[in-house]
C-alpha cells in the first residue's frame, strides 16, 4: 500500500529528510549579525592598537575593549561610523581627566585612541614637554626606565628611539624607555614618554570650549593629537565630544607581531601578562584645584 499522496510506501515517505527551510535559516543569520551590529554600536567593541602614539600603556599589537555607552551615544558610535557627523549626542557625559578614548577626526573616518587631558572651560598650554592646566604646571615625576623587549611589533626603530636600543647578557634586545608619571587636578596618574625636543613641545594655551576636550598621546614625541593640526593628520585642538566614540577598558591579549594565519603560532607570539590589563588610570592624590 502507498500513502495515498507520494505513492510511496508508508515507511519510505516516512524516512524522506525534511527539505532545509533556507528563508528561516537565512533570517535566523541576519538577526544574529544585528545583535552583533548592536552591541558593537551600543555597548562594547574590540579595537586594536596599529601606532605607537599610547605607549608605554598600549603597545602596538594590542587588542582591547572600547565601551560605547560611558559618555552617552552619537553619531561615532555605530560601527564601521555609518551616520552623518552631527553634533547630537543621547545621554550625554563628559569623560574623566585621564580617560583613554577612542576619538574620530573631522575630515576622517580613522579611529584615534588618546587620552583626556583636559576639560571643558580649562585653559590648557605645553612648555617644554609639560602640560600647563589652568596656569599650573601638571606635575611630571621621573620614574625608573622601562625595558621594553624588542620585538617585530615594537622593533624601538633607531630613527623615533635613537641611542635607546641595547642588549642584555642573554643576548636579548630591549628600548630603555625613559618615564616620567604624570598626574592631573583629580588623582589620575599614568606613565607617559617624553625624551627629545620636537615642536609639539610647546602648544600656545587655548580654552577648551563647551562640550569638547583635549586629548594627548602617552608617547609624546610620537602622537597626532590635539596639538597637532587636522592637515598633519592630528586633531586640531579641542575635540567635540559627539566625535569621542567610547573609553578604553582593558587588554584582552596582545601579540609581538610573529603570529601568522596559521593558530599554532599565536601562543609563540602572545605577549603573556598583558591580558587583563586595566586602561584607566591609577588614583592619586588630587593636585589642584581645576577651573569652575
Amino acid at each position: 500500500m502507498s500513502d495515498g499522496v507520494t505513492g510511496l510506501p508508508p515507511e519510505q515517505a516516512e524516512a524522506r529528510p525534511a527539505r532545509v527551510n533556507w528563508w528561516a535559516e537565512l533570517r535566523g543569520l541576519i538577526g544574529m549579525l544585528l545583535a552583533v551590529l548592536v552591541f558593537h554600536s551600543l555597548l562594547a567593541k574590540p579595537f586594536y592598537i596599529p601606532s605607537m602614539s599610547m605607549m608605554p600603556n598600549l603597545l602596538v599589537g594590542d587588542r582591547l575593549v572600547v565601551s560605547k555607552y560611558p559618555y552617552g551615544w552619537s553619531w561615532v558610535s555605530p560601527s564601521f561610523h555609518v551616520l552623518p557627523r552631527s553634533s547630537l549626542r543621547l545621554f550625554p557625559a563628559t569623560p574623566q581627566y585621564g580617560d583613554i578614548v577612542i576619538v574620530v577626526p573631522r575630515g576622517s573616518n580613522e579611529d584615534y585612541i588618546k587620552r583626556v587631558v583636559a576639560l571643558p572651560g580649562d585653559r590648557i598650554a605645553v612648555v617644554h614637554g609639560q602640560i600647563i592646566l589652568n596656569g599650573r604646571p601638571v606635575p611630571q615625576v621621573v620614574e625608573a626606565p622601562l625595558d621594553l623587549p624588542v620585538d617585530a611589533n615594537e622593533p624601538c626603530d633607531p630613527t623615533d628611539f635613537p641611542g635607546l636600543r641595547f642588549r642584555d647578557a642573554m643576548g636579548r634586545q630591549f628600548c630603555e624607555l625613559p618615564i616620567l608619571r604624570e598626574t592631573l587636578p583629580n588623582g589620575a596618574t599614568y606613565r607617559i614618554i617624553d625624551h627629545e625636543q620636537q615642536p609639539l613641545d610647546d602648544y600656545a594655551e587655548v580654552t577648551v570650549p563647551a562640550g569638547h576636550v583635549f586629548l594627548m598621546g602617552d608617547n609624546r614625541d610620537h602622537s597626532a593629537d590635539s596639538r597637532e593640526p587636522l592637515a598633519l593628520k592630528g586633531l586640531g585642538g579641542p575635540v567635540p565630544l559627539a566625535d569621542v566614540g567610547g573609553r578604553a577598558e582593558f587588554v584582552t591579549v596582545s601579540l609581538d607581531g610573529s603570529e601568522t594565519w596559521n593558530p599554532a603560532t599565536w601562543w609563540h607570539a602572545l605577549r603573556h601578562g598583558r591580558g587583563g590589563t586595566s586602561l584607566r588610570a591609577e588614583q592619586g592624590l588630587p593636585q589642584f584645584v581645576p577651573a569652575s
